[in-house]
């Protein structure tokens, strides 16, 4: 996907073990020639994903290679991992951090360490354009897709339990493969966090649409984006609870990108206005 089609998505959408040893491979200290092992579960665009080509672009893409390239002096090299065993993945020192969209929250921070957070999210409902379903409520006896260990799948549990049970939840290991279900009608909507469902809904114009509504952005005064959020959240970069100093280190580093305007170049590239 070249540069001018990834800025149809939408700004309102988002405001091995054995390497460890080897220092040229998860070292860190802004030689230049330093590798630096990031664990992403690959595809989930608009955020990783590989172009035509093979090359894998995105905007954690890019914002790695500001933060650890640009400013650490390391090359970023993500590795494809499924989502839901990522965290263990990294503990197991497959490799150095995790950039994939990852959203901060208290589970996740029983096993890892984030650092500030570098971008805001939304969980968000995905129907079929001509669905009946117009509000959460409608929800109710419904199956829904969600990717295994996410927050998508968290705030769909929460919701079958708000339900009393009345909702069925599918699960799939890649993002994509949800929405291959939706529009083969294996369920009836999708929760997901918004930017990469606005990318779906973009790549299938007049197929798939938002749930509108207010929701957990408006309930806590943010400037909510014109359809039901489930929830308001922050991504994160992890790193193992032992590497306090590269944590530290990249903070500094994404305060600088936003300081000296890389980040919103960045973020403009990817998200309209």
């Amino acid at each position: 996907m070249d540069g001018t089609s990834r800025r149809t998505y939408l700004k309102g959408t988002a405001a091995g073990a054995a390497t460890l040893g080897l220092a040229g491979c998860l070292g860190f200290g802004g030689s230049g020639e330093d590798t630096i092992q990031i664990g992403s579960d690959i595809p989930y665009p608009p955020f990783e994903y590989r172009e035509t080509d093979g090359t894998l672009v995105g905007f954690d893409v890019d914002i790695a290679e500001a933060v650890f390239g640009e400013q650490l002096g390391m090359t970023p090299e993500f590795n494809q991992t499924a989502f839901d065993g990522i965290i263990s993945a990294l503990n197991n020192g497959n490799f150095r951090v995790i950039m994939s969209a990852m959203t901060i929250n208290d589970t996740r921070a029983e096993k890892v360490d984030f650092s500030d957070p570098y971008f805001t999210a939304y969980q968000t409902i995905v129907v079929p354009q001509d669905s009946d379903v117009t509000t959460k409520e409608d929800l109710r006896g419904a199956t829904v897709g969600v990717q295994k260990g996410t927050t998508g799948a968290t705030a769909a549990t929460e919701l079958q339990e708000e339900f009393g049970g009345d909702l069925d939840i599918k699960q799939y290991d890649l993002i994509a493969d949800a929405f291959n279900a939706i529009l083969n009608n294996q369920v009836d909507a999708i929760i997901n966090d918004n930017t990469v469902n606005a990318q779906y809904i973009s790549e299938n114009e007049g197929e798939l649409r938002f749930v509108e509504g207010d929701g957990a952005a408006a309930e806590q005064g943010k400037n909510a984006p014109p359809y039901l959020t489930l929830t308001v959240e922050e991504y994160g970069i992890a790193f193992r609870q032992d590497d306090d100093d590269l944590r530290e280190d990249v903070n500094d580093a994404l305060a600088t990108i936003r300081e000296n305007g890389t980040y919103d170049e960045i973020y403009n590239e990817y998200f309209e206005g």
